[in-house]
């Protein structure tokens, strides 16, 4: 196979590129069934596509990292907040902290919801960024 030939073969049309970065977003919803497939999906998705495309590797990596720092991260620290609070209402104290754990517990849904936003926008071919995350990646 020739170089020719082998350039048509990597190529992927824009409507392709919109669908994959959409997959990459909405496999945050994965979330919701298995608890931890969102970042694999997306990891898989962004190691398939990283040499192809710079707009699904952009956005694929976005949704790996959003995924980490609010579902994981967001979920641990949701966990830690209702330990501490069921530990401490044993002396009372505890009850004055389920408001606060009850507002941590929201992160990790909030992160579905801003990923279906991304996967809309994509879908769309707009050229989306996650508040943050999409600043600590480059796209070039």
């Amino acid at each position: 196979m020739n170089n020719r030939d082998q350039s048509l073969v990597t190529a992927i049309s824009p409507a392709e590129e919109r669908t994959w970065a959409m997959l990459a977003h909405m496999s945050v919803l994965l979330n919701l069934v298995t608890g931890f497939l969102g970042p694999v999906a997306a990891l898989i998705i962004y190691i398939a596509y990283k040499d192809r495309s710079k707009y699904i590797a952009y956005q694929s990596l976005q949704s790996l990292l959003m995924q980490l720092v609010f579902w994981v991260g967001g979920g641990l620290l949701a966990a830690t907040g209702w330990v501490i609070t069921g530990l401490l209402s044993v002396v009372l104290v505890g009850l004055c902290l389920v408001p606060f754990a009850s507002l941590i517990s929201i992160i990790p849904f909030v992160a579905i919801g801003y990923g279906i936003v991304g996967a809309i926008k994509c879908n769309n071919g707009e050229m989306f960024r996650y508040w943050l995350i999409g600043d600590w990646i480059r796209m070039e």
